[in-house]
């Protein structure tokens, strides 16, 4: 009941050592997660004990992989060596890469975007994004694992705090993943990836799909959503009352004229036969009604 990740995960943390990265390493394995490694240069050899389980740090992602068969990289270093570790974790093959950090350049973002999608190894998720989590399985990231259960809804997400509203929203009904995708300009895995995933998932029966003013991204996935996609999508568009022409948030949100606005996108979305709420609630409202009537 899951995308991308899911009980079998073998999670690596680079940046464990860290306090972002130890303070959510802690958490992760709190909900669940098979944390089997941390990933400093320089501390390869020392141990992190958490709650009396002692996790290993390795100098390299290559040499954590080898040791503990790990498949999932979570990125807790700071912006200006997130490049390479990214970089490393792309040329080690790890099969997921979940990038946290926020404040990356953008010029850094596309060199370890495009590595990723050329590697045909390594799906990015981020950067600067909330990150994975299929409750009940593992959680890759900072989303908070208690505010839902596991259930048969897809959720995508540009926002985290949104992503994180509209869970406990829906928790009577529960998640099968949701997906932080995270707002910057250049981000490794789309809307469009993670309604691919979800259509092609048995045990997801419906998405809620949350974008933000800015870009066409969420114009993009209404036509992906026209052709490709047979499950109910609900939609909500952040920004609804946002200023034109104006930087709000996110480095991604940006309108200029009719183009990006929340209601150019809604109407995209509409034309499909998306259901778009106007507030978080509303759309979760409009799921609820879905759901009831699968």
């Amino acid at each position: 009941m899951s995308i991308f990740l899911n009980s079998n995960s073998k999670i690596l943390v680079q940046g464990m050592t860290g306090s972002e990265g130890s303070k959510h390493t802690n958490r992760m394995l709190k909900s669940g997660s098979n944390v089997v490694g941390g990933v400093t240069p320089g501390k390869g050899g020392q141990s992190v004990d958490f709650d009396g389980r002692s996790i290993p740090v390795f100098n390299s992602v290559s040499e954590a992989m080898a040791a503990t068969g790990a498949n999932v990289s979570v990125i807790f270093v700071p912006p200006k060596f997130a490049k390479a570790a990214v970089m490393e974790a792309i040329a080690a093959k790890i099969e997921l890469c979940v990038v946290i950090t926020e404040g990356i350049p953008v010029h850094d973002s596309v060199a370890f975007v495009n590595q990723a999608l050329e590697s045909g190894t390594t799906r990015l998720i981020g950067p600067n994004c909330p990150g994975i989590i299929s409750p009940g399985e593992s959680n890759a990231g900072i989303i908070p694992a208690d505010i839902t259960k596991k259930g048969r809804i897809g959720l995508v997400s540009k926002s985290g705090t949104l992503t994180y509203q509209m869970m406990y929203e829906l928790r009577d009904f529960g998640i099968s993943t949701a997906v932080g995708i995270g707002g910057d300009p250049v981000i490794g895995t789309t809307h469009i990836d993670c309604l691919r995933a979800f259509e092609a998932d048995p045990d997801t029966d419906a998405i809620v799909m949350i974008g933000e003013i800015g870009g066409d991204a969420e114009e993009r996935a209404a036509a992906f959503i026209k052709d490709n996609v047979t499950k109910p999508v609900v939609g909500y568009v952040a920004g609804f009352t946002a200023p034109e022409g104006k930087t709000m948030g996110h480095a991604g949100a940006i309108v200029s004229g009719s183009a990006g606005t929340a209601q150019a996108k809604q109407d995209a979305l509409e034309a499909v036969g998306v259901k778009v709420g106007k507030t978080p609630s509303q759309a979760a409202e409009l799921m609820r009604q879905i759901m009831n009537n699968l």
